[in-house]
């Protein structure tokens, strides 16, 4: 694991393209590649829930509505919508109506949101994410993390390593969002991937003190540079947390939603951080 992880990383930094935003004459040294390490990781090897030592049921705003104009309910431990199976974790989303639920806010869509918020977070390191996206107009699965900080978003940081939407499926968005982005678009950028809904692909954040590097497959696609010039521009030297989800529809997934699509599922084989030692 110590050569692909040095490989990737060497890879990373002399080949990663850059968006205009951040583009730098020179990439920093990062951590030497042999010392970095596993330190945490869920490989979903044992079936039945998400093991709650890793992971926590995000529900905050089914009640009154998901962010984004988001057509979603989050479900609770419940295997319709997140479980484990043959060495899978499977987030199902469904055209269904959890009515009897007492923070149910009138969706017609069911989904899941799994955080590791509270359970584990990291400031620096190299995170990769496994997963097979869904299939579908109208989802918007993500791989995401955020700041630990109670503050207001975006104040305390966003990174998204992953975000697709079901109308365009080729196409994979890193983002990241900060105090001192405009609007809610953040800054990023895509790259494209052919069978994103059909095969697995390694889905990557290699983070530093200096620099935030996303890429697919080895591949670097988007470098966001630490301008040094404070925490509105750079809010990622405090700890983040994961996120792995589906959204329905909202201002990303588009208005459109195609009900013959479901039940349509993300599969994610595992999750891996390293750090260097």
């Amino acid at each position: 694991m110590k050569t692909k992880i040095a490989l990737t990383l060497f890879l990373w930094l002399t080949s990663c393209s850059v968006i205009p935003q951040t583009k730098a004459n020179n990439l920093p040294p990062s951590f030497p590649p042999e010392d970095y390490s596993l330190i945490w990781s869920d490989e979903f090897n044992t079936d039945g829930l998400p093991d709650p030592k890793n992971w926590i049921y995000d529900t905050e705003a089914n009640k009154t509505g998901w962010y984004n104009n988001e057509l979603q309910y989050y479900a609770v431990a419940n295997p319709d919508y997140s479980h484990i199976e043959n060495g899978k974790l499977i987030i199902t989303a469904r055209k269904e109506k959890l009515t009897t639920k007492s923070d149910y806010g009138g969706q017609e869509y069911t989904s899941a949101r799994l955080i590791t918020r509270d359970k584990a977070s990291w400031t620096y390191g190299f995170i990769e994410v496994r997963a097979k996206l869904p299939k579908g107009v109208g989802t918007w699965p993500a791989i995401w993390m955020l700041g630990t900080e109670d503050q207001p978003w975006p104040v305390n940081g966003e990174i998204d390593i992953m975000e697709q939407v079901g109308k365009d499926p080729t196409k994979i968005h890193a983002t990241i969002h900060t105090a001192a982005t405009k609007g809610t678009f953040g800054i990023g950028t895509s790259t494209t991937i052919n069978d994103a809904d059909t095969a697995f692909h390694n889905y990557q954040l290699y983070w530093t003190a200096e620099y935030i590097i996303i890429g697919v497959d080895d591949v670097p696609y988007f470098t966001f540079k630490n301008p040094g010039t404070g925490t509105k521009e750079w809010p990622f030297d405090k700890p983040q947390y994961l996120i792995l989800n589906i959204a329905i529809g909202g201002d990303m997934g588009g208005p459109e939603v195609d009900d013959d699509i479901f039940p349509t599922s993300m599969e994610v084989d595992y999750v891996r951080v390293y750090q260097a030692k």
